[in-house]
């Protein structure tokens, strides 16, 4: 399974979590006994009953100098990790066949996380066969493979398309646009952020201007549920500091920003004007490929805005709209250096109203 949302969404937290309750190297039932999964009945069966690799792709990428040496590095960690924890099973230098021998010898399957998966999508943005070597190295890694119990990956972006197909199949994908179960998981619900504000003594109608917005939609039982999910980077510092202030663009750039919506397409120049004066747009997401170069219409570039979390995206009616005061201010440093004037007092007058 696949599971994108923006920075600072919780992601490499889950995967923390999803190791310490899969891996088998200890005991960490206390970690679990008072919460809900607890009372599960399938929560015995898969307590620390598999061997966990857990792989922060970026880490790899900033010490490789290249797609070939980041993949050769990644073995060569990999399968010293095995060879020192089954030093009387693992003696093949091919990562394949060592965890295969692994599984052979033990019966006991891998769970792979990888956080950080689309490293490399954002680094190698324009690099086409780069790109295709990293998806044939994950694909012949984890497709069909005896050894595997789960492949859990995070990223900003879901997984590249070619056309309409997804460049790794066997994955479930868990998305801005199709949280589908997933949709409660990473960020702040209402519910939560209400309890924060009751416990630090601070204001919920401000923290939900600031910091609300993301609509993430599920059908359960036949019917459609909406779940106001929270960025929880932003609300947690600005409970701790009693301040509210623009925290998640700390860990990007509004220059990124700034680049995608001066980009040459038709309509949608009118299209930012529109969701900064405070109104929703529909958006067709069916074109957009997955990546950070494909671009083909406005819509694929509003598209990409609902993954990096600059939009928020309500699924029923396929719309956008910019999701709070927070992300307004983004927009703001995007365009402070444009000659977007009418988009400057739209900002302005949009902002006045929150």
């Amino acid at each position: 399974m696949c599971v994108s949302r923006p920075r600072r969404f919780g992601k490499s937290t889950a995967a923390d979590m999803l190791a310490a309750y899969y891996g088998r190297n200890e005991d960490t039932s206390v970690l679990f006994e008072k919460l809900k999964i607890s009372q599960e009945q399938s929560y015995q069966k898969h307590l620390n009953k598999y061997d966990v690799i857990k792989i922060n792709m970026q880490e790899f990428l900033s010490m490789s100098e290249s797609v070939e040496d980041m993949l050769s590095i990644l073995q060569m960690r990999l399968i010293k990790d095995l060879k020192s924890a089954y030093p009387e099973v693992v003696s093949s230098d091919r990562l394949i066949f060592a965890m295969q021998d692994v599984f052979a010898e033990t019966k006991c399957q891998f769970v792979i996380l990888i956080d950080e998966w689309d490293c490399l999508f954002r680094e190698y943005k324009q690099d086409k066969e780069v790109q295709k070597k990293y998806l044939d190295f994950l694909r012949m890694w984890l497709k069909n493979k005896e050894y595997v119990a789960l492949a859990y990956m995070t990223g900003i972006l879901p997984i590249k398309k070619y056309g309409s197909h997804s460049a790794l199949n066997m994955f479930s994908e868990y998305s801005m646009l199709n949280p589908r179960e997933m949709a409660e998981f990473f960020g702040f619900t209402e519910k939560e952020v209400q309890e924060l504000c009751s416990k630090y003594d601070r204001s919920f109608e401000e923290t939900k201007a600031w910091y609300n917005g993301y609509e993430l939609s599920v059908v359960e039982a036949q019917k459609l549920k909406v779940y106001a999910m929270y960025n929880p980077k932003s609300v947690v510092d600005a409970m701790l500091s009693g301040i509210f202030d623009n925290y998640w663009n700390q860990t990007e750039t509004y220059e990124a920003l700034k680049a995608y919506i001066c980009m040459n397409f038709d309509g949608l120049k009118d299209s930012v004007i529109k969701i900064l004066a405070g109104d929703r747009v529909q958006i067709n997401t069916g074109t957009f490929s997955n990546d950070m170069t494909s671009f083909q219409s406005r819509d694929d570039i509003l598209t990409l805005l609902v993954h990096l979390g600059y939009l928020s995206y309500h699924w029923p009616d396929k719309i956008v709209a910019i999701p709070n005061k927070e992300v307004s201010q983004e927009y703001v440093n995007a365009i402070s250096t444009m000659d977007w004037n009418e988009v400057i007092h739209s900002v302005e007058a949009s902002r006045k109203l929150l």
